[in-house]
């Protein structure tokens, strides 16, 4: 077992045609056409029940808000419930070959960012539940996320089940070239916005350069000017309650959250210790300015997550925005085990230094009073595709983006060679996972009305912001 827990299940010194004939031969465990299966179980947990229980430690005036964004749509409630698609797939084949996993890899959690060279780069941009894990339950959330939009956004039936069966056999069409590569190729690759331009059309390549143009602009000297303000000749971050406040200035949120400024600039300190050397002489170079809370997200609200100011000089010219996020235990460890690592914080970031091509240069973790964190940019380059917007082609091509980003992802920290031989040359496996998206999506939407039901009962109280 690896520093990373990840399963060797070939000794390092098979050949590449060893790991494929290891993998097609886990095929008699789990054949492929079995991830097609979906029923729900008599003993099955109610969703909103677990709901209710991941709420337990988050900050519960900000737990309607999280019902709320959850309320507005079935893919809305998909994002926010990982941990009830990780008890259900606890239920569902696996081939048993494990690598790093981001434990929601809905398409909303991919994206373009900036990489330490200023490059655009595209891949998964989340992973608060990374865990090593069986590669299929990533695919399935992707897949079932792509139905689950793609029906919100008016696409037809056949039209969706193209999506998922086309995304699927890029990711096993890039697995089976990564099974051939060597290693460090492997772990170089990225899909950068050079190679996705090669993909698209002229139209839409005019339209990634706009929207390449908007990430370019998207930094912290951009930003400085609407997420600040000047008080008594300092300048200050701006409130606006609920989603942005500033915990000491706010009676009622410190009985539900005790971490004050002051303790967030010691846990900032205690950060620092976990960067490399060149990065602490950067963020040596900057001032603490200020510091306040912030709602992140759909799944990730009510977690304790600040926003931190900090500013280089004293010219008022080159401040830096950092995301400070609490991180609680991944929703696939009653299923995969305890991390190797003791702070969710490093969890998370160990997770996404493993997975992605490139990471944030601030990247790093520390320990609140009683809570893990992380700590990265709060905004550097980074570009969100607005998903309800796209065309039926737009949406394709994001979708198949996901699934390469993922099979690099998973190429990097596993056995491409033995995951390729799992999955063959056919479209058994594409198939099957078009066939679980489908049924999954109507336990989404099954799930998403006991949630609505629940709120208009009043079960569940919930605050729509947006």
């Amino acid at each position: 077992m690896s520093t990373f827990e990840i399963v060797e299940t070939m000794p390092n010194t098979a050949t590449r045609a060893e790991r494929f004939a290891a993998g097609k031969a886990l095929r008699a465990k789990a054949p492929r056409i079995e991830h097609g299966e979906w029923s729900v179980a008599a003993d099955r947990p109610d969703p909103i029940s677990l709901l209710e229980m991941s709420n337990l430690s988050r900050v519960q005036e900000l737990v309607p808000i999280r019902f709320g964004r959850m309320s507005l749509s079935p893919f809305a409630f998909l994002r926010g419930s990982a941990v009830v698609m990780a008890s259900d797939l606890a239920k569902t084949s696996i081939s048993g070959i494990k690598v790093q996993i981001c434990g929601d890899a809905h398409l909303s959690n991919f994206g373009f960012y900036a990489t330490p060279e200023r490059n655009l780069a595209f891949d998964v941009n989340d992973f608060d539940e990374t865990l090593p894990g069986p590669w299929e339950w990533d695919l399935k959330r992707l897949a079932a996320s792509i139905v689950v939009a793609g029906r919100q956004n008016g696409y037809s039936a056949q039209g969706n089940r193209r999506v998922v069966v086309t995304s699927i056999q890029e990711y096993r069409t890039l697995m089976q070239n990564m099974a051939h590569m060597q290693v460090l190729p492997v772990w170089y690759l990225q899909l950068d916005m050079t190679e996705v331009m090669g993909m698209v059309k002229r139209k839409e390549q005019e339209q990634l350069q706009r929207q390449e143009k908007k990430a370019v602009r998207s930094t912290n000297l951009r930003i400085f000017p609407k997420m600040t303000e000047k008080v008594n000749g300092q300048y200050r971050i701006k409130d606006e309650p609920p989603l942005i406040v500033h915990v000491e200035d706010e009676g009622d949120v410190k009985k539900t959250d005790e971490h004050g400024a002051e303790r967030v600039k010691a846990y900032v300190n205690a950060y620092a210790q976990t960067l490399p050397d060149n990065c602490k002489v950067i963020l040596s170079k900057y001032h603490f300015v200020d510091i306040a809370r912030k709602v992140v997200g759909v799944g990730s609200v009510g977690t304790r997550t600040w926003v931190l100011l900090l500013m280089a000089g004293g010219d008022g010219d080159d401040p830096l925005f950092l995301q400070i996020k609490e991180a609680d235990a991944s929703v696939l460890e009653p299923y995969w085990g305890q991390s190797v690592y003791k702070n969710h914080g490093e969890r998370v970031v160990q997770g996404q230094r493993l997975m992605q091509a490139a990471s944030d240069l601030f990247l790093g973790w520390t320990h609140g009073e009683q809570v893990d964190l992380y700590v990265r940019q709060l905004r550097d380059m980074k570009l969100s595709e607005d998903i309800s917007t796209m065309t039926y082609e737009e949406f394709s091509q994001y979708a198949r983006w996901c699934a390469m980003a993922l099979a690099r992802a998973h190429a990097r920290c596993g056995d491409p060679a033995m995951i390729s031989g799992y999955l063959g040359n056919s479209d058994v496996f594409d198939q099957a996972i078009a066939v679980f998206a489908e049924a999954y999506a109507d336990q989404t939407e099954r799930d998403y009305k006991a949630l609505v039901t629940a709120i208009k009962s009043g079960r569940i109280k919930a605050k729509v912001d947006v």
